[in-house]
């Protein structure tokens, strides 16, 4: 390559490789869920302070959100730092690993930061699985400053469009009335019958929804003895739809499943959002031309077939951050045995194959940054 600049970057992810592993590997081995992860922001943030950056920890008044700035260029590039982990899954989605591109890909870039006229910024974003923190954080006022942002997202393979479906986050409680199953069954009110009720509901009405929405979720709490009726039952549910609109309408539908379940049994129920509303991805399609072209030019293959590139339509409050600042969210493979949400994903985001997911997703992010700067100013 004889584009200086570029090798600059690329000569400073190298130095720093040794920080940039050791970072993904503490992260992996020591994983914390949404809104707990107050180590693992400490570590990415402190990774940056050591490195030149003014840090501010905590960040819009939450305790494990940061943002790290070097330079004072005139076009303010940001990279998304992840870093919450799965509950009972650990890192199976990779969040080490956009943490650690995404901190070498500032490295790199602030090399060169002064020449190229970019304000660097890393801003860490908690609670990405299910907590919406880059939610949170847009109505805190965040992100306006930026210009750009980007991140990488491990993946089985290569692909570089994200079309995530926007998604809402419930959780769902039925209160009824316990007593005894075998002896007072009359008296009791079936919270979990509700539930089921509603379940059955919504397994028919996806017959009717159109092909761009998703409907799953989980109960939590299902009664606590065989012969008391349940008294309270609890869930998590998500509905996804391909567009925000498609979301609304969707979201009324599934909720009369849930009020089925109430006016049936007489139980009482409550929906309470978990977090806003995750949006569709709003694509930067220049920033992503030059993503791939600079991911090639590294040896990453974007050759997978349309069928296995489905961890694209995965939900990501990255979709918010796209509707108000040009942003990308490409999908960076570390093999394809496993996907996302697996343990044998977790297995994956760590060892040689992840170290050079490692070292292309944060080169390939700086120099797509530094093209993207160069062709706006």
């Amino acid at each position: 390559m004889d584009d200086a600049l570029k090798q600059q970057i690329s000569r400073r992810i190298a130095e720093a490789d040794d920080e940039l592993v050791a970072l993904s590997n503490w992260l992996h081995e020591n994983p914390e869920t949404a809104w707990q992860e107050h180590r693992s922001s400490a570590s990415v943030a402190d990774v940056l302070a050591r490195n030149g950056f003014a840090v501010e920890h905590p960040y819009r008044g939450l305790d494990t959100a940061f943002r790290a700035v070097f330079g004072d260029g005139a076009f303010h590039v940001g990279f998304l730092a992840e870093y919450d982990a799965l509950p009972g899954l650990g890192h199976a989605c990779g969040h080490n690993l956009i943490s650690a591109m995404s901190v070498g890909g500032a490295l790199g870039l602030a090399e060169v930061a002064a020449e190229a006229g970019i304000t660097v910024e890393v801003i860490g974003t908690p609670a990405e699985e299910g907590g919406g923190g880059k939610v949170e954080l847009i109505e805190r006022g965040a992100f306006a400053e930026l210009d750009f942002a980007l991140m990488a997202h491990p993946a089985p393979e290569d692909f570089a469009d994200a079309q995530p479906f926007a998604v809402a986050h419930w959780h769902i409680a039925y209160s009824g009335l316990a007593a005894h199953a075998g002896a007072y069954p009359e008296r009791g009110i079936n919270a979990n019958d509700a539930f089921v009720i509603a379940q059955t509901a919504i397994g028919m009405l996806r017959q009717q929804l159109p092909a761009g929405v998703r409907v799953h979720g989980v109960q939590t709490r299902g009664g606590e003895a065989p012969n008391a009726i349940p008294a309270k039952t609890e869930g998590r549910w998500y509905v996804r739809a391909e567009t925000t609109e498609l979301l609304l309408e969707s979201e009324e539908r599934v909720r009369r499943c849930f009020e089925a379940g109430a006016l049936a049994t007489g139980a009482q129920l409550t929906i309470t959002p978990e977090s806003g509303r995750y949006s569709e991805m709003r694509a930067d399609n220049e920033a992503l031309a030059f993503y791939t072209q600079n991911a090639e030019a590294l040896g990453r293959v974007f050759d997978v077939a349309p069928e296995d590139a489905s961890m694209n339509r995965a939900s990501t409050d990255m979709g918010n951050v796209s509707q108000i600042v040009n942003a990308i969210h490409p999908f960076i493979g570390v093999g394809g045995e496993f996907s996302n949400h697996q343990p044998g994903f977790a297995d994956a985001c760590v060892g040689p194959v992840a170290e050079q997911t490692l070292r292309d997703g944060a080169t390939a992010l700086a120099w797509t940054a530094l093209d993207v700067a160069r062709s706006r100013r």
